[in-house]
Parts: C-alpha cells; structure tokens; sequence
C-alpha cells in the first residue's frame, strides 16, 4: 500500500491560495503561513496531516500528492472543501527501493 506524508493550506479562493503560493516562493515558511492562512484543522499543526495511504483523500489532492514532485509546493489543487497549496514531505510503498551501487 503506497503511503505518503504532507502539510497543506486550505483557502476558499483560488485567487488567495496563488497569493499565498508567491509568499511561499519568496521564502515565507510553509508552517507558518498555515498555521496563519489554512481553514483545516490540520492548521494548528502547521498543516501536517500526517501520514494516510493513497485512495483515504479526495482524488485530486490524492493525485497531486501521489503524482507529484517531493517537497515543493504542489497546487493550487481543487476540491469541494476549496483550494489546497501540497508539500508531500515523503512517500513510500508500491515500488522497489533503487539498488545501491557499492563504492569502487
């Protein structure tokens, strides 16, 4: 079962969820702009939602967290509860880990 961790930001408009995306860009920390934006409860931990398996959210956020890059801000991504900025700390689960070489 594919697993995956990540923070979010929650708005009600896309307009503030790209306004909130440039502050981010700028080097404003993903934390706190959601502990001071973001209308989830996830909020009070600075976004994190912990770590849920692929198919528990809503298709979109699970595609954007699933599908996309680690550890940059994925979005906005579009569900009924409103628009999302993603930060997918880590994912693991459903593929092979890579072989290591040995060092010559």
């Amino acid at each position: 079962m594919k697993k995956a961790c990540a923070q979010h930001i929650l708005v009600k408009t896309e307009k503030e969820c790209l306004e909130i995306k440039e502050k981010l860009a700028k080097g404003a920390d993903f934390g706190q702009m959601a502990k001071r934006f973001s209308t989830c409860a996830s909020a009070k931990r600075s976004g994190d939602l912990g770590e849920f398996s692929k198919g528990d959210m809503v298709k979109s956020f699970d595609d954007a967290v699933f599908k996309g890059e680690l550890l940059t801000v994925l979005g906005p991504v579009r569900t009924k509860f409103g628009f999302h900025l993603i930060k997918v700390l880590y994912r693991n689960g459903g593929q092979a880990p890579l072989p290591v070489s040995p060092l010559s």
